[in-house]
């Protein structure tokens, strides 16, 4: 309940002349229909457009949940932006989570102009979970499910580091991966789950936007993929939040750690243009 009240106090500061349009069915990959919303700006068009991929350890979350403190600054800049459902583990095993983000970008571009969005302009934003989703999707994508940019929030971009550093798999990447502790073929599965893996030239650039207090994945993920880009050719720049968790969520309650909010406009704008 307070999740939707914060979309709603967030949706009432817009300009009275955009629109938001809620709940489209824009995949239902094995029967399960898949559902985003989308925020069309006020103004003739086209505008630069972004993808958010919330958060919830790939077993957890919707739309609605985790990232509506991106709502309004994204809405604000004028961007077009569409949040997205995907399926969860365990009940759906990885790729499942990436194909289904792969299905979002090709439905924004086939239906771009009547959002008002550039399909030449879209960018993936993730926190969380979504921070990996769509560091590995930016890293994978081909043709009809290339991006511009990305930005993940805190995501885990080396799977095999963050388990050894934590000293465990974790029971989030288990349902994901379907793996445990003894089997024969964990590394590899968080090998092949791995954005870092992928790292090659002619990857669209990133913005990493990381807390350096971070307890659920280490604040090095983000340093560690950014150094692998950089290495490729591959333009790529870390922001560092000084002091701040886990989840920007909990970033709202500080006004320093919202500093991230005028980086990400500015670095997407940039990147966009």
């Amino acid at each position: 309940m307070r999740l939707r009240l914060l979309t709603s106090c967030v949706l009432a500061a817009l300009p009275l002349a955009a629109e938001l349009k809620t709940d489209i069915e824009f995949a239902k990959p094995g029967g399960v229909p898949l559902t985003l919303d989308a925020y069309v700006p006020e103004g003739k068009g086209p505008f630069p457009a972004v993808i958010i991929v919330h958060g919830g350890g790939w077993v957890n979350g919707t739309k609605t949940t985790y990232v509506p403190p991106l709502f309004e600054p994204l809405s604000k800049a004028r961007f077009a932006w569409f949040s997205i459902n995907y399926r969860l583990a365990p009940a759906h095993r990885f790729p499942a989570q990436t194909d289904d983000v792969f299905a979002a970008i090709r439905w924004v571009k086939k239906h771009a102009k009547e959002y008002k969005a550039d399909p030449k302009r879209i960018a993936l934003i993730g926190e969380s979970a979504g921070g990996h989703i769509v560091s590995y999707c930016g890293a994978r994508a081909k043709g009809d499910t290339k991006v511009a940019a990305v930005i993940p929030f805190y995501g885990v971009h080396d799977i095999n580091a963050r388990s050894k550093k934590m000293n465990a798999i974790g029971e989030n990447v288990e349902k994901l991966l379907n793996i445990g502790a003894s089997s024969p073929d964990a590394e590899e599965k968080q090998r092949m789950a791995s954005p870092i893996t992928y790292v090659h030239k002619g990857m669209p650039p990133y913005l990493m936007i990381h807390g350096t207090e971070d307890k659920a994945v280490p604040y090095e993920q983000s340093p560690m993929m950014c150094a692998k880009m950089k290495e490729a050719g591959v333009p790529c720049e870390v922001f560092t939040v000084e002091g701040a968790p886990h989840g920007i969520g909990p970033w709202e309650k500080v006004p320093a750690y919202q500093k991230y909010k005028e980086k990400m406009v500015e670095w997407l704008r940039q990147t966009l243009k």
